[in-house]
């Protein structure tokens, strides 16, 4: 992999987002990471090398924002990781606000970021557009319509995408199942949640890590989605 350009990672302050940018780092590719609030891991990427810029996906002037900053610091990229991500529920009180902002941050993002940085993915070399989707567009959600909505709509933005670049530029999705637990996670959710899979283990963000390697790497895919879900879909 080129350590010419940087790599730009949308929502790296955490969890798998970060754990790519310091894997990234640490092979000695330079990375670009949005971050959205202060978040811990701002300090170990800052130690590694990233170049942090703030971020505001929540609006179409948040987006044209964080472009000019992203712009400011390089004039060239090896690819787009678009992993930013927001998750509300759905349920009584305001069902619009909370789609408009799954698409906001799931949709619009990527879709300005994606037309705004192309000249900046077009430089001769290998270059890549990877969004993060979710295991959970393969059937819908009865609990989380508006997220899973938003994560579909990202998938769409891949197969077009991939059409409008290619050759020059490929453009693929991970859709990972649940790869990590959150500390207050409870030892039954844990099981259960485990059970959902014919692998039945928590595998960490390395898996994710794994597969965006070898989307950066391969020269013969695009427009491809990549399930990262221990085997989900045969259960």
């Amino acid at each position: 992999m080129t350590a010419k350009h940087p790599i730009l990672i949308t929502g790296a302050a955490q969890r798998v987002g970060l754990h790519c940018a310091l894997q990234l780092l640490a092979a000695g590719q330079p990375v670009i990471a949005s971050y959205r609030s202060q978040r811990p891991g701002l300090a170990a990427l800052r130690e590694a090398g990233a170049v942090l810029l703030p971020a505001d996906f929540s609006s179409a002037a948040g987006v044209e924002a964080f472009i000019v900053a992203l712009k400011g610091v390089t004039p060239h990229l090896r690819a787009i990781v678009h992993n930013a991500s927001s998750w509300l529920p759905d349920g009584p009180g305001e069902p619009a606000e909370v789609l408009q902002q799954m698409l906001a941050v799931h949709v619009q993002a990527p879709y300005l970021i994606n037309l705004a940085c192309e000249p900046m993915l077009r430089h001769g070399g290998a270059a890549d557009i990877i969004h993060l989707s979710d295991d959970v567009t393969r059937k819908g959600s009865a609990k989380h319509i508006a997220y899973c909505a938003s994560k579909a709509a990202l998938e769409s933005l891949t197969l077009s995408f991939a059409a409008r670049l290619a050759p020059a530029i490929r453009v693929n999705t991970i859709a990972p199942a649940m790869v990590m637990f959150n500390e207050h996670d409870d030892a039954a959710y844990r099981e259960r949640t485990l059970a959902k899979a014919a692998l039945g283990i928590e595998p960490g963000a390395e898996v994710v890590y794994q597969s965006l390697r070898y989307l950066l790497s391969t020269p013969y895919v695009t427009g491809t989605t990549l399930a990262v879900n221990g085997g989900r879909h045969l259960k």
